[in-house]
């Protein structure tokens, strides 16, 4: 059951959404706050306070830098043009469902594909499952997203409740071998040039040794060989670098072979310096080395994924889980220092309420309906359990705050949310009613609307609030009195709870003796002649009139005959 609410009291919830998604770190987060929507279902408020106070005592605001490193993980349907599945007659309409890959009863049409899997003994044997014929779909998301699994681990840690992250983690580590290929895969042709680049200045260095051996005496010895046609000898001293160049080539190939995890062979032995590589030797390499590694990672990808299977639904829990905590460490925040509202039959009320959107607010304490037995604060014997009340008090001295925290106490408490209150006691209600006042329209349009508007929320039966701000300010106050009057009568008849912001209330007290008159008061001027207003108001007592304590402001501020002139004016006042 919904708590229905109009336009303004719409807004004062969207204020409040607005507020925790705010704070949210993932914006997938939201979607949580549609399951708080207020219900006018007080076992379900009971249900969702049970929930906050079970699960807000496990967030600590730690968790933030983890949550945020948190990232969708999607496992992919992709159609593998990489593999082929021979399969008997009567399994091809059930192979082809799968949408994974090639699907043939014919071995000869293999050819060319660097996996072949089969389920009737023609090449790597496996079962007609995802799982089996495509577990890089589910193997290489979970590897992408390594960050999001460690941070899962930490949540876990953090919140006492564990994860199976870290073991899905465990199983994805037999992947650095073939991973590490890979990436030296995406890199060949700079491993290559690399490679060549330290052959050749490897190269460089013997040749230059060789050079400086062949100095002084030596020198003379050789040259005197070559004019006698001593060859042999000349050739035995180039023989001797020739050996070491083919063994610094060897080695080249040798690292690289260990590396790549295949047997490679790149340099040419014809041209010994500078060494070179010709493209399409690489190309041929990276060929070889592409088919080698999708046979592995397939291999691979089945043995994790046979080991991690079994802990993917839970996996998924977990990811759901981290919005979850999103959301209660949004609202942890927003709601620090409030309290859940007790749900009881007697009206509205809250000590020390504090508005939540006014920084640094005054607390207020206010009471519609029944004072509760907790309720103790000074003039609160005044509260004789009425369910209407006329708030009257100065201008600016937060009568429409008031409202307006009495409606997002109620609102909050039909959440099932703490309020932002030392305590408060909410009654479960149909509807909320929240009417302001219209500044900037006037005249019998205004009216008529308005008029409309309350008559409206005074039809029907059920437990409503209905919170109106100056309705007077639309029509004229002789008949505001007498309108006002016969609503509010009304909604005493119908058990309605209603506070009005008034300034009428001398005028309405004397025509609705079952209602209350509360006032916020001005109560003096400071030594600069601003006014002094205690937003806390007094119960049962009309409020101080501000337009009193501004004559007189400006009484004691002026001088000769316009001091006279306000003088006058504030006796009357006084009179």
């Amino acid at each position: 059951m919904t708590l229905r609410l109009n336009r303004e009291a719409k807004e004062v919830y969207r204020s409040i959404r607005g507020e925790i998604e705010r704070r949210l770190i993932l914006p997938e987060s939201s979607s949580f706050l549609e399951r708080f929507e207020p219900t006018s279902d007080g076992k379900e408020i009971l249900r969702r306070q049970a929930y906050f106070k079970e699960r807000l005592s496990k967030i600590g605001l730690g968790l933030g830098e983890w949550i945020g490193r948190v990232k969708p993980i999607k496992f992919r349907r992709d159609y593998l043009h990489d593999r082929i599945l021979i399969v008997d007659e009567n399994e091809v309409e059930k192979a082809q469902k799968l949408g994974l890959c090639e699907v043939s009863t014919t071995p000869e049409d293999a050819e060319g594909y660097p996996l072949v899997l089969s389920t009737v003994g023609y090449g790597l044997d496996v079962e007609l499952t995802p799982s089996q014929i495509a577990p890089e779909l589910y193997v290489m998301p979970l590897w992408e997203n390594r960050e999001t699994l460690e941070a899962l681990a930490r949540i876990g840690e953090l919140t006492g409740e564990g994860s199976v992250a870290s073991e899905v983690l465990r199983g994805l580590g037999e992947l650095e071998g073939v991973m590490e290929r890979r990436r030296l895969l995406d890199g060949l042709e700079e491993l290559v040039a690399e490679k060549e680049r330290e052959l050749n200045g490897a190269i460089e260095e013997k040749l230059e040794r060789f050079s400086l051996t062949l100095s002084g005496r030596e020198l003379l010895d050789f040259l005197g060989e070559l004019k006698s046609g001593n060859y042999e000898a000349v050739f035995r001293h180039f023989g001797e670098v020739e050996g070491e160049i083919l063994d610094l080539i060897n080695g080249a190939e040798r690292e690289l072979s260990e590396r790549l995890g295949i047997t490679v062979e790149l340099f040419s032995r014809e041209e010994l310096y500078p060494v070179t590589v010709p493209p399409e030797r690489v190309e041929l390499l990276r060929d070889a080395l592409e088919r080698e590694l999708r046979v592995e990672l397939y291999l691979k990808s089945r043995e994790v994924l046979e080991r991690i299977m079994p802990l993917l639904p839970k996996l998924r829990e977990e990811l759901n889980r981290v919005h979850e905590l999103d959301f209660l460490l949004a609202v942890k925040g927003f709601t620090g220092g409030f309290s859940f509202p007790d749900l009881w039959r007697g009206g509205i009320a809250f000590l020390n309420g504090r508005h939540l959107f006014i920084e640094n607010p005054q607390p207020v304490s206010y009471v519609v309906g029944r004072r509760p037995a907790g309720f103790s604060v000074e003039g609160s014997e005044q509260i004789g359990g009425e369910g209407v009340v006329i708030l009257t008090g100065a201008n600016s001295g937060g009568k429409t705050s008031l409202l307006e925290l009495i409606s997002q106490v109620t609102i909050l408490a039909h959440m099932g949310f703490p309020v932002p209150a030392e305590r408060a006691w909410v009654e479960p209600l149909d509807e909320v009613f929240f009417f302001r006042r219209k500044r900037s329209v006037y005249g019998a349009g205004a009216f008529e609307t308005a008029l409309r508007s309350f008559v409206r929320a005074l039809r029907g039966e059920g437990r409503k609030l209905i919170l109106i701000d100056e309705f007077e300010a639309i029509t004229e106050p002789g008949a505001a009195v007498r309108i006002i009057g016969e609503l509010l009568k009304i909604a005493h008849e119908r058990g309605f709870y209603v506070v009005i912001v008034s300034h009428l209330g001398d005028d309405l007290r004397k025509e609705l003796p079952f209602a209350r008159v509360d006032g916020i008061e001005a109560k003096g001027l400071d030594e600069n002649l601003n006014l002094i207003v205690d937003r806390q108001p007094v119960f049962g007592r009309l409020g101080r009139s501000t337009p009193e304590l501004i004559v007189e402001s400006l009484a004691r501020r002026k001088r000769g005959k316009e001091r006279e002139i306000f003088e006058r004016v504030l006796r009357a006042f006084r009179e």
